[in-house]
């Protein structure tokens, strides 16, 4: 057999990430609220409940789960809604947990990514009008100092917001998410204050941590029309265009340019980012349909050879990674993160596919010399998936979960993360152990990738 080896930097990132809402258990935020209306928007009207019991003291076991893998870094998101019980006050014990997290973390020397606005928001915050409220940008930057006040000696890595475009689809476009509304004007209106927010928190966590390294998360999705007709092939452009790019182009220029809407001058948003986090999963393949509106209004036709995917998520497609990279990249020209990828499946040797796919690609850009600096999995333990919530068909974690008694597992896919990781390489005997099936395809070349099938 060949015997080859994929080297990454001895200065890469290797981590998995989380969000507060589907970990921690316990919580008390807008998501909590809208899981308890009922109201048949998340599946089975499923509520997270203590989800993978962080708050109750299971963070310690997992922790340690992050080191026997051989992370040095886990991004993370911290429950706005916990540290401030209401719009005047801070709650102290809050900052007391967390604290002990970052430490904890400190002494395993992985450096944690922290992210103010993952999806959720305290419900004082949407009393007031959430995201479209005028008030919306003074609370977010307010928080953002809080969080800078209390951790900054632990953390220097921030994220301001995960997935800002999917947050306002699904909060004021499509009703998914709460507050459940239809509206493309209110989503807008949204989107403008939420980059306004996101330029206050830079200046104030720059002003008080100069070292920090500040960005968000942007999720881009490959776009791709089946129709060959430009008429065709226009609401697919519009969708890329609005969806994918807008954020991005907004970050470097200052300049808030989305389709069917006028342009919005923010000054003081351009060139607010120190690095660019990428969230990376799936292709939509499609064609224009005002039925689908949690795949962006876009029905689904997934290549021939794409493994089984759960309904209304797309193809698994690590494939499109380096196009997605090209676009922040030749848009941004700032260190690259992929700060989420990840492929839900109840046949892990998917996982395990999607994982050797997803880094061989992400080593190929940086041979390329485009700076990917990390890689966050998404995830480190099966969680709740927001409206997918407990589905068996959206499990992503390394490690398997019995919801019933918290017992962790860790899957086939977990160990060849760690062996990878732990190697800082892909390489040929790592492959031959862990998934013989794909190793012709992979050394030498990439002749038979494409055969692979899966049932």
């Amino acid at each position: 057999m060949a015997r080859a080896i994929f080297q990454f930097p001895s200065d890469f990132l290797w981590g998995t990430a989380t969000a507060d809402h589907q970990v921690e258990g316990q919580s008390n935020d807008s998501w909590t609220y809208w899981e308890n209306l009922q109201n048949n928007k998340v599946y089975q009207n499923q509520r997270a409940g203590l989800a993978c019991d962080w708050w109750g003291g299971r963070w310690r076991e997992d922790f340690e789960r992050m080191s026997y893998l051989g992370h040095n870094t886990h991004r993370l998101s911290i429950a706005w809604s916990r540290i401030q019980p209401d719009a005047h006050s801070v709650d102290d014990s809050a900052i007391a947990t967390y604290r002990e997290w970052f430490q904890d973390l400190q002494t395993r020397n992985i450096r944690p990514m922290v992210t103010l606005h993952h999806f959720t928001n305290p419900m004082w915050f949407e009393e007031e009008g959430g995201w479209l409220s005028s008030k919306s940008v003074e609370r977010f930057v307010r928080w953002a100092e809080i969080a800078v006040d209390a951790f900054g000696d632990y953390v220097d890595f921030w994220c301001t917001f995960n997935e800002p475009m999917v947050y306002v689809a699904q909060a004021y476009l499509v009703g998914f998410f709460y507050p459940g509304q239809r509206s493309l004007r209110k989503m807008f209106k949204a989107i403008e204050h939420i980059l306004r927010a996101h330029a206050g928190a830079y200046q104030i966590i720059k002003a008080k941590q100069p070292q920090a390294q500040i960005g968000l998360a942007k999720h881009i999705v490959i776009f791709e029309s089946i129709w060959p007709h430009f008429i065709n092939q226009i609401p697919v452009r519009l969708i890329h265009q609005g969806f994918n790019m807008a954020v991005p182009r907004a970050l470097a220029s200052g300049e808030l340019k989305m389709p069917l809407q006028r342009k919005i001058v923010i000054p003081e948003l351009g060139g607010t980012y120190d690095y660019v986090g990428l969230n990376y999963y799936q292709r939509y393949k499609g064609g224009f349909s005002p039925m689908h509106p949690q795949t962006l209004f876009l029905t689904q036709k997934h290549g021939p050879d794409a493994p089984p995917a759960p309904e209304q998520w797309g193809e698994i497609y690590p494939q499109g990674l380096q196009k997605a990279v090209g676009w922040v990249w030749n848009t941004l020209r700032k260190p690259i993160y992929i700060t989420e990828t990840g492929a839900p499946a109840t046949n892990d040797e998917i996982r395990q596919w999607y994982i050797i796919m997803i880094l061989i690609r992400i080593w190929r850009v940086i041979n390329g010399n485009i700076p990917i600096k990390g890689i966050y999995y998404w995830t480190l333990l099966d969680n709740f998936e927001w409206i997918a919530a407990y589905n068996p068909e959206f499990r992503f974690g390394l490690y398997e979960v019995d919801f019933e008694t918290q017992v962790r597992t860790l899957r086939p896919s977990g160990a060849l993360f760690r062996d990878i990781t732990l190697a800082n390489a892909i390489t040929s005997e790592i492959i031959e152990h862990h998934a013989p099936q794909f190793y012709e395809g992979l050394f030498p070349g990439e002749a038979g990738l494409q055969s692979v099938k899966f049932t």
